[in-house]
């Protein structure tokens, strides 16, 4: 005869450690705590210093972008649009674009960065 495995045990009838604080409105009593706000302008990878946005033809490219998205096109199409014409540039000026044209974070500024850029790149060389 087979045999059933052992159970288990329980375990949310195990006992938690947490301290419960016997004055929370204490709590409530005390001041918030002050947030730093972001800086609302794109800087560099390390945050050192602000990318300037003002070049004219970085400016066209974010307003092409942000007309794409309006269209309801896709923020990869924006991101596109926006590398393909400063794609010389450096790379924290186009991520900084990418965010602003194409309403990305930055985090998907950066993945949109490096994939377009593979992108240019295979299709700059010549077919075999």
């Amino acid at each position: 005869m087979r045999k059933s495995p052992p159970k288990k045990p329980n375990r949310s009838a195990k006992t938690s450690n947490v301290q419960v604080d016997p004055n929370p409105v204490e709590i409530l009593n005390e001041q918030p705590v002050q947030v730093e706000e972001k800086n609302p302008l794109p800087t560099d990878q390390h945050g050192e210093k602000p990318v300037n946005l003002d070049q004219p033809h970085v400016q066209v490219a974010i307003s092409r972008g942000q007309e794409l998205i309006r269209e309801g096109r896709s923020k990869a199409d924006a991101a596109r649009v926006i590398y393909d014409l400063i794609k010389d540039e450096e790379k924290e000026l186009v991520v900084a674009a990418f965010i602003s044209g194409a309403t990305l974070t930055a985090k998907g500024a950066m993945t949109y960065w490096y994939n377009c850029r593979r992108k240019s790149a295979k299709d700059s060389k010549p077919n075999r």
